[in-house]
């Protein structure tokens, strides 16, 4: 099958059996009795998964990782959400809108394995981290330890602390291809003096999709008095994983990610012996310090997108964690093991394949990125991005539970015919 006649026959599995998509539950129920590895490579499974979603047949979409589109079934519940809403008016604002939130924000906690007082939504990881960055007391001298490849909006926000309050950040370099652990752990170790107030480390790098040892990194901080803030904007329902797992003191996150909720969900985890040392942005009366909902007060917004994060959040579960990950972790290895040895083409994603899950970013020697972007898309019709920074230079592929290896083998036979 060539490339087009994929495209088009892809699109009408999207379009044409999207309405017709019944009973995921009794799906999952025909694999539930088989190990999440095995139904990773199960095609004829994930292609029934394909069938709930809206696909555009222009191009093959390996940009997941901005934002994921949501599957028809949270889709039509998004925009009931937005009708309720709309119909009630100002009844619902000032009536159920908050309790319904709560409500979210429990069964969010629940599925991330914190208490409801520890965790706020918000609108995205960058409003998360920013909240807890800006909301501490920092004071000149004070130091505070990042990465380079940390995500640029956290960056930009200790650069402007610094310039406000005097404090100073201190950059590691974290290597693409780490022989253990302890190599990283020892990187942000050397980083910290007595003068550090907060380490920032990502769950998983969103230019490379390299997964950091958080725990030990945790572990190592605390024992130098030392908290810890982690950037998980592409961890939650991506990687199966608990929040306490991680032995954190702050964790966001974007759930318009991986979870496919609407554009503009986030979540802020904050334990709870820290929350009096957090400043809200945007001041809150009527709220004691230990009260997370303190840092929630952000002013009018749409309530439907928060109401459809528990809609996704029941899609997920029905998934199941585990096979997600072992998907998303399949899908990555099966395209990556196909190219990652062949001339003139690098990874610039660990080669250990728990080192990293559905996020793998690759080049071709000699040619600029943006050039390979433009010409996955003119000649492939494959929607990328193009990542140059921090000593990163290459495409970030991001494929998503709807993604099939046929369209990763059109991929891979673009990257050989380009390399060569």
């Amino acid at each position: 099958m060539d490339k087009r006649t994929f495209l088009k026959s892809s699109a009408m599995v999207g379009l044409g059996s999207v309405v017709a998509f019944k009973g995921l539950g009794k799906l999952v129920e025909t694999v539930a009795h088989l190990p999440a590895e095995a139904v990773a490579s199960d095609e004829d499974f994930w292609v029934k998964i394909r069938m709930g979603y809206r696909l555009k047949p222009e191009y093959i979409n390996l940009e997941n990782g901005y934002y994921c589109i949501q599957p028809q079934e949270i889709l039509d519940r998004y925009l009931e959400h937005i009708r309720e809403v709309n119909t009630q008016g100002a009844y619902y604002m000032r009536t159920v809108q908050h309790d319904n939130k709560k409500a979210v924000a429990e069964k969010l906690a629940k599925m991330v394995g914190v208490s409801p007082e520890e965790l706020i939504i918000t609108r995205n990881t960058t409003e998360s981290l920013d909240m807890v960055i800006m909301g501490m007391d920092w004071k000149p001298g004070d130091e505070a330890v990042m990465a380079a490849q940390d995500y640029g909006a956290m960056l930009d926000m200790f650069k402007q602390t610094a310039r406000r309050y005097g404090m100073k950040n201190k950059i590691v370099l974290i290597p693409p291809d780490p022989r253990s652990d302890e190599e990283i752990v020892e990187l942000y170790e050397k980083a910290i003096t007595p003068n550090t107030k907060l380490l920032m480390v990502c769950h998983m790098i969103n230019i490379t999709g390299q997964i950091l040892p958080v725990r030990k990194i945790c572990d190592m901080a605390h024992k130098k008095g030392v908290p810890v803030m982690v950037d998980g904007a592409h961890a939650v329902a991506h990687l199966n994983f608990k929040i306490p797992d991680l032995g954190c003191d702050y964790y966001g996150s974007s759930l318009h990610k991986w979870l496919s909720v609407p554009i503009g969900a986030g979540l802020l985890y904050v334990k709870k012996e820290n929350i009096s040392k957090v400043w809200p942005i945007f001041a809150e009366s009527g709220k004691n310090d230990n009260d997370i909902l303190k840092l929630n007060h952000t002013g009018t917004h749409p309530p439907a997108t928060d109401l459809t994060i528990g809609d996704a959040i029941d899609y997920y579960v029905k998934i199941g964690a585990e096979r997600k990950e072992a998907r998303l972790r399949y899908l990555q290895n099966y395209w990556t093991d196909k190219v990652r040895s062949l001339p003139n083409i690098y990874l610039n994603t660990p080669t250990d394949k728990m080192r990293s899950c559905g996020i793998a970013n690759v080049g071709i020697q000699g040619m600029k990125v943006t050039e390979l972007q433009k010409k996955l898309f003119d000649d492939y019709k494959i929607y990328t991005v193009a990542i140059d920074s921090a000593r990163v230079t290459g495409v970030r592929i991001t494929p998503n539970i709807y993604t099939s290896t046929t369209e990763l083998d059109v991929l891979v036979r673009a990257l050989k015919e380009l390399a060569s």
